[in-house]
């Protein structure tokens, strides 16, 4: 029979639209959504502050659904809830240019306030809202004037508990002691090969956490709402630690045959079983997508309850804008997402002649900014002394105490996550992550769906090559460049002196639209100017340029292509021969190649074929700059360990081997 309570027939239509949706898509994940059908709806109809009619109010609490791949639930909750997602959308479930993909995407379904689906990132997303929400809260909030004190809930499952970077970034939520933090794990004892007896049953997953610093809760049914409501009750009246409520489900309930399956993780149930489902649960078995009157009724207050959650919202800034109308000056500097005014004229400048490594010039221009650049926050994986990436008198970032500097210690992982969830609360803030290049790689997820997602954010990777020296092969980042080069939307720098590091700062902080990355030197390299050099502080804004050539009047016979550290190398290369050999750095290769063809032309004209490139990186890739009859000089292969002068040397890193490789294609 079906129910008469509205609440539970509110559940009950969330696990028939999950069920039909993932039936006609022939794809997806219907158990997990059918399963935890109560909790949505308890946070949508009841728990969060949220006004489906103005989705990114900033006073609104965020969701996240980690455990991405059962995001019909999540679509279910707000089409249900009067969010701008309609029934007809549901129905083009995992389509071609739907509105309903098959993991949540930020920008693409109204509501969804981050992109997930890699398990564990949007558990450490979480994090990094939860960080942005106290930085933002003691930048802006005034005694009996609070205007950021939203809550963070997320739905976990076992496989992002399962990976590392859900531990670290629990880790260091407990570390800080991050409240307004409470997620739902998922504890349905199903993963995608069986039970989670074959893989994930010796530990105590609430103890682990409350070892963290959690405060932690068991729910045995999610079915009990008043069950669930206590548990919410108890942990929003937790503001030191976050929470985790333990939820004992059965994947796929109340479906006769494939509940607690491994099967109804990840596949359709099939209809004859849908028909079966419906029955019991009171449904029509020949009707598909039915949303009865009675909880389209009921789900009006969703809409009620949070346009007047809003209004008070608008209500108390007003007020506080009143009272604090410097504070509120800032504030509305803040939203406009761009540092202060005069910051480009505070940028340093250095000298030619001077030797600095480009990591030791990110760090000057970063103390320039500093007064600029309020909200401009991060760290790095334990290795600031060696990033250079700590803002002096910034503060650190601690339990009782909202500094700029956050401690992420040796969590790179979640450091990425963490930053791309920083970036999502109000876009305000520009947050950055810092580690050795080589490090990156444990970072790639994270960086991935920064690209993906179009984030704001900033990876400062130093210790960029081979000149990282004596610590050897496992240090040093060989394939790492072009790796990152062949991630969409990624803007990757590696600049070749001090200055082309002052223009990549500003690359950065002007783009709109996706994440740029750094890799700076570890080594020190010459500053270039002077002598015919064009200004190494400018060029570089358009992706690549020429740096010199002995007869710019003429066109040359032969160019020579690096960046970064090669970049005086292969300047030393071209001043040693008679030809008039152009050099051409290229620190990014994303924005050199979103110039018009014209400029590109004019760097590189299509008539000289004569060409050499040189990094220290695989050689993979630079075909596409230098031709199928030009050279590449590089590194396939590991490094060494030894002073790094030695190393170039014996790689055949030298401007010996590039001006001997011009010299044979001139013949």
């Amino acid at each position: 029979m079906i129910a008469t309570d509205p609440a539970q027939l509110t559940i009950d239509t969330i696990r028939v639209l999950a069920m039909d949706a993932v039936q006609k898509a022939n794809a997806g994940h219907p158990g997990t959504a059918m399963a935890l059908a109560p909790v949505a709806y308890l946070l949508y109809a009841e728990e969060m502050r949220h006004d489906p009619a103005e989705p990114k109010w900033p006073g609104r609490d965020r969701f996240v659904l980690s455990a991405g791949h059962a995001c019909i639930l999540q679509y279910a909750a707000l089409h249900l809830s009067g969010y701008d997602l309609a029934l007809d959308d549901l129905k083009q479930f995992r389509q071609w240019g739907s509105r309903t993909p098959g993991h949540p995407e930020l920008g693409h379904t109204p509501g969804v306030e981050t992109t997930t689906g890699p398990l564990g990132q949007g558990f450490a997303n979480g994090v990094g809202l939860a960080i942005a929400q106290r930085f933002l809260g003691e930048r802006w909030n005034r005694p009996l004037h609070e205007i950021v004190d939203s809550w963070v809930y997320a739905i976990c499952s076992d496989g992002d508990l399962m990976e590392g970077v859900s531990q670290e970034a629990a880790s260091i939520a407990g570390q800080l002691g991050l409240g307004r933090l409470v997620y739902v794990y998922d504890d349905n004892h199903i993963t995608i090969d069986g039970s989670t007896t074959l893989s994930y049953a010796a530990e105590d997953k609430g103890k682990r956490f409350e070892a963290y610093g959690w405060h932690v809760q068991h729910v045995g049914d999610p079915n009990d709402l008043d069950a669930l409501r206590r548990a919410f009750a108890s942990a929003r009246a937790e503001r030191d630690r976050p929470s985790l409520v333990v939820v004992r489900s059965h994947i796929a309930y109340p479906a006769p045959n494939a509940m607690d399956t491994a099967k109804a993780h990840g596949s359709p149930l099939g209809e004859e079983e849908v028909r079966l489902t419906k029955t019991i649960l009171g449904f029509d078995p020949d009707e598909a997508f039915v949303v009865p009157d009675a909880v389209r009724e009921h789900m009006t207050g969703v809409r009620e309850r949070g346009a007047t959650a809003r209004a008070a919202w608008e209500e108390r800034l007003g007020a506080w804008e009143k009272a604090y109308p410097d504070a509120a000056a800032e504030r509305a500097q803040d939203l406009e997402q761009r540092p202060r005014d005069g910051w480009i004229e505070a940028l340093p400048s250095f000298e030619p002649g001077e030797q600095l490594a480009t990591r030791d010039a990110g760090q000057a221009v970063m103390r320039a900014l500093a007064p600029f650049t309020p909200t401009l926050i991060g760290g790095a994986g334990d290795l600031a002394e060696s990033t250079k990436t700590e803002f002096g008198g910034g503060g650190v970032f601690a339990r009782f105490h909202a500094g700029r500097n956050v401690p992420f210690g040796v969590r790179e992982h979640a450091m990425g996550s963490i930053v791309n969830g920083i970036v999502l609360e109000q876009g305000t803030l520009k947050p950055y992550g810092s580690t050795f290049l080589v490090f990156s790689d444990y970072m790639r997820p994270a960086v991935r769906l920064s690209a993906l997602s179009h984030l704001d954010v900033l990876w400062i990777w130093t210790h960029d090559s081979i000149g990282l020296g004596e610590d050897g092969p496992t240090h040093q980042p060989v394939e790492h460049l072009m790796a990152l080069r062949a991630i969409p939307n990624l803007w990757v720098v590696r600049p070749g002196d001090a200055n082309e590091t002052v223009a990549a700062w500003r690359l950065a902080l002007e783009r709109q639209g996706g994440p740029v990355a750094f890799a700076l030197s570890r080594q020190k390299l010459p500053v270039l100017g002077g002598d015919g050099l064009a200004d190494t502080r400018e060029g570089p804004l358009r992706g690549g340029y020429v740096l010199w050539q002995r007869d710019p009047s003429a066109e040359p016979d032969a160019i020579v292509l690096a960046t970064g550290s090669e970049v005086a190398i292969a300047l030393e290369a071209a001043r040693s021969l008679d030809a008039n050999t152009r050099v051409v750095s290229l620190p990014c290769w994303e924005l050199f190649d979103e110039q018009p063809g014209v400029y590109r032309d004019e760097v590189l004209p299509p008539t000289v074929t004569a060409r050499v490139s040189i990094e220290a990186g695989v050689t993979f890739g630079w075909e596409r700059y230098v031709g199928d009859g030009g050279t590449s000089i590089g590194v396939d292969r590991f490094g060494a360990s030894a002073p790094y002068e030695r190393i170039y040397e014996e790689l055949g890193l030298t401007s010996v081997a590039v001006a001997g490789a011009l010299t044979r294609q001139l013949g």
